[in-house]
């Protein structure tokens, strides 16, 4: 039975260069395409952004030390820029802050609560990211704030499940924690 050859890290990287080579001049192509055929509509701009989102994905997936929170904490970021920015360019309807965001934020937060249950024993590999998560989830909150948001709703039940979600990690982790507070810090 013949087994397909490993790529070596040399070659993966030429693969990774030409690649990303290809999407520049797909993006400056699609640029070009746009402003001769559809000058009004600036669909080239959402190609560009789903490409550069897809490179954010692909680059950080290929890192060899790969945390999962650490991805979703990345993707988290990624897919609402992403969202944000594709409102903004459709007219800005405000449905990337009132639905998106508030949406992916519960996603990634029921994620690490899924991940804390799992394997709540390298929950202190997760905790860093966990914490940024939670960050991330108070801009709905803020937004709310600043009456950015039209439905309050959605962003006041994001940012209530990460903080759910904050205390149960904790309390499901708590012991671990302890442990390794006393082993890093010899107390």
């Amino acid at each position: 039975m013949l087994y397909p050859q490993k790529i070596n890290a040399k070659n993966m990287d030429l693969i990774i260069k030409i690649s990303i080579i290809i999407s520049v001049f797909l993006g400056i192509f699609l640029v070009f395409l746009n402003r001769m055929t559809t000058p009004n509509i600036h669909w080239a701009g959402l190609c560009n952004a789903g490409i550069i989102y897809i490179w954010v994905t692909v680059l950080y997936s290929i890192n060899k030390n790969i945390n999962i929170a650490g991805h979703v904490l990345i993707q988290t970021i990624a897919i609402s820029l992403l969202t944000v920015y594709i409102d903004y360019k459709t007219g800005f309807k405000a449905w990337s802050v009132n639905l998106s965001i508030p949406i992916i934020i519960i996603i990634a937060n029921i994620t690490m609560l899924i991940l804390t249950i799992i394997s709540h024993k390298k929950y202190i590999k997760y905790a860093v990211y966990q914490l940024l998560i939670v960050i991330v989830s108070t801009i709905p909150i803020f937004l709310v704030y600043e009456n950015l948001v039209q439905d309050k709703t959605l962003s006041i039940i994001a940012t209530t499940i990460s903080g759910v979600n904050l205390i149960l990690s904790l309390s499901l982790s708590a012991k671990d924690i302890k442990e390794v507070i006393v082993r890093k810090f010899h107390i």
